[in-house]
């Protein structure tokens, strides 16, 4: 065993600085899901900066070191205060906000968003079922990004008002009627937001025939 261990303490090396960089310092995550549409796609793979917020300790939510402040409009992975399910959204508010939404219209601190540029589409729900969706852009606090609603899909499109308490953040996926977000499974704590999302690294039609989407690589989000 000790020569084993000789012969090969190189490759395990190699093996405790990847894993030390993947779970302390960057990551990529795949999407699984279209609760970030149009923005994400399922297929995308994404880069994760694991140093914009926090350092912490390898395998672990304890926060060593702050970093930076998660801010509005940030596409973040976090650990889902429910489950422990590593999801991704967007942070829709930050402690100190006061946040709702009226009949898919959001508003922080009493101001609502602008909603511009409508576009018709269809989307698919899974298992060859589609429905007519809305994007548009949605413009508040000095931030915009794409979203999009779908019709005739029940989603709790109001909520609050709500007061984002110290250290929680609130979550919402970019496609408002079909993503699991703090709408449903609460607000977000610091310690469990794994890092930022930045760019588009690959990406694949999964749900299709798998060709490669050349076009969305190196995407900024």
């Amino acid at each position: 065993m000790k020569n084993w261990f000789r012969k090969q303490r190189y490759f395990l090396l190699m093996l405790l600085c990847f894993g030390f960089f993947r779970t302390a310092i960057a990551d990529w995550n795949p999407i699984p899901s279209g609760s970030m549409r149009p923005t994400l796609l399922e297929g995308d793979v994404v880069f994760v900066n694991r140093l914009a917020y926090d350092f912490k300790l390898p395998l672990t939510d304890i926060v060593l070191l702050p970093l930076g402040e998660p801010q509005r409009g940030d596409v973040v992975t976090f650990s889902s205060p429910q489950d422990g399910t590593r999801l991704i959204k967007r942070i829709a508010a930050v402690p100190g906000d006061r946040v709702e939404m009226r009949n898919e219209v959001l508003y922080i601190n009493g101001q609502a968003a602008d909603y511009q540029a409508p576009e018709d589409v269809r989307e698919a729900l899974g298992m060859g079922a589609e429905v007519d969706a809305t994007r548009w852009t949605e413009r508040l606090q000095g931030h915009e990004r794409r979203v999009q609603w779908l019709h005739g899909v029940p989603a709790r499109s109001t909520f609050g008002p709500l007061d984002v308490p110290p250290g929680q953040y609130l979550m919402l996926g970019d496609n408002r009627d079909n993503s699991v977000d703090s709408r449903y499974i609460g607000l977000v704590p610091r310690h469990l937001l794994i890092g930022q999302a930045r760019r588009v690294l690959v990406s694949a039609d999964i749900l299709g025939n798998w060709a490669p989407r050349l076009g969305r690589t190196g995407q900024a989000l």
